[in-house]
């Protein structure tokens, strides 16, 4: 899952992007909303941290003007400010929640979990696709009941898929889920790590939709080794 985090505080927002990185998310990170701006027009995400005061100004309008333009990112608020008419206002903006600072990463994570799943109309952490289970929250995968160890890019992948079954994925998306901005990105990276998970799971998990990308087919539920 990317998350795009609007943090202007340095020490801060790398405390959160090696925090969730750490946790399965891939974090892209801008400073001003202008910058955000720019990210949301170009970029895709599922979901949005934003600080509610930014070096160009304050996040409620900027979150205003992104809802009224059609994004539905779900949006987490992040505040010094512990003042309810400031909450409310964000909330009424668009924002989806919000959290005090000083704060406790594990609750950013676990409100992003929430808001995430409130927006994807899901009732918990797991999904599913036939035999093969992840669990989100405890960040664990099952196949047939079995526990199966993914490395942290496999997980990225895996989980982008399982949170859209039956959507074809672009190349070019899944590179950026797995990659990020500043990575160097090997021609045929995706296709090593698709190759991977066909191999620890089964290959018809994930298919070439030729000249157009991939996506994951949840309805196979059989084993097949050939």
């Amino acid at each position: 899952m990317r998350v795009l985090l609007v943090e202007d505080d340095e020490l801060i927002a790398q405390g959160i992007v090696q925090g969730l990185k750490q946790k399965g998310y891939q974090v892209e990170h801008c400073t001003t909303g202008r910058q955000a701006e720019v990210a949301f027009d170009t970029d895709h995400f599922e979901a949005a941290i934003f600080d509610l005061g930014l070096p160009d100004g304050l996040a409620v309008p900027l979150i205003k003007r992104l809802k009224s333009r059609g994004l539905s990112v779900p949006i987490l608020v992040l505040t010094a400010w512990d003042d309810i008419d400031t909450k409310l206002a964000a909330l009424d903006a668009g924002a989806d929640d919000f959290v005090t600072k000083p704060f406790d990463l594990r609750e950013i994570e676990a409100r992003l979990r929430v808001i995430t799943r409130r927006q994807q109309q899901r009732t918990d952490d797991i999904l599913s696709a036939g035999p093969v289970q992840m669990d989100l929250a405890n960040q664990s995968v099952c196949y047939q009941q079995q526990s199966i160890i993914l490395t942290k890019r496999e997980w990225l992948l895996l989980k982008e898929f399982m949170l859209h079954p039956q959507r074809i994925l672009r190349r070019e998306h899944l590179e950026s889920v797995c990659f990020g901005w500043d990575s160097e990105v090997e021609s045929n990276a995706i296709e090593v790590h698709i190759h991977n998970l066909r191999k620890k799971f089964y290959k018809e998990l994930i298919r070439n939709v030729r000249g157009v990308g991939y996506r994951l087919d949840p309805n196979i539920q059989q084993l097949d080794q050939s």
